[in-house]
């Protein structure tokens, strides 16, 4: 399959099977952001995984709409600021550029093992950092939630015909 194919399948899936992530796909999902490249190759990434009944249970307190992320697997994405690379020209931080790199990479390893996923930053970082006891120097960027879809989750491959702009919207070239 190629890319282009293969990225339209995946799905931002709000409605999960009562059925874990196998060790083994949680694992590969996990290596897949390790791998990820980051500004400088500082690898800020900070990953706490939460499948535990109880950590679900403490997830749904942290989430705006908990009925909305059924998933069987959590994946809270941080970043450790002091590590990431700074821009020098402008001190501008990328440790959130960084943080949504690992999470892309482990979406798209996620949709290869055969699992859905969604991508979440609406949350309530003071419960999560409560919760799962984040130290002050790691920021929660992203939440990525797995799991296998319920079927009617499921959105066709033609909705990015009518749910995106057409490339002319959004690319220039040379100018604006």
């Amino acid at each position: 399959m190629d890319f282009l194919t293969f990225a339209k399948t995946r799905n931002s899936v709000r409605s999960y099977q009562n059925k874990s992530v196998e060790p083994e796909k949680l694992q590969a999902i996990l290596e897949a952001g390790r791998i990820a490249p980051t500004g400088c190759n500082n690898q800020p990434q900070r990953l706490l995984v939460v499948q535990s009944p109880e950590g679900i249970a403490k997830m749904a307190e942290a989430v705006v709409k908990p009925e909305a992320y059924t998933a069987k697997a959590f994946i809270i994405v941080c970043a450790e600021k002091d590590v990431a690379w700074v821009r020098k020209f402008d001190q501008h931080n990328i440790y959130e550029i960084d943080a949504s790199i690992v999470t892309t990479y482990m979406m798209l390893e996620a949709q290869a093992q055969g699992l859905n996923s969604l991508w979440v930053c609406r949350f309530k970082t003071d419960v999560l950092r409560e919760a799962f006891q984040i130290p002050e120097k790691y920021v929660p960027v992203n939440i990525l939630c797995l799991g296998y879809a319920n079927l009617e989750a499921i959105k066709p491959i033609t909705r990015y015909e009518t749910e995106r702009k057409p490339l002319e919207e959004s690319v220039w070239y040379e100018s604006f």
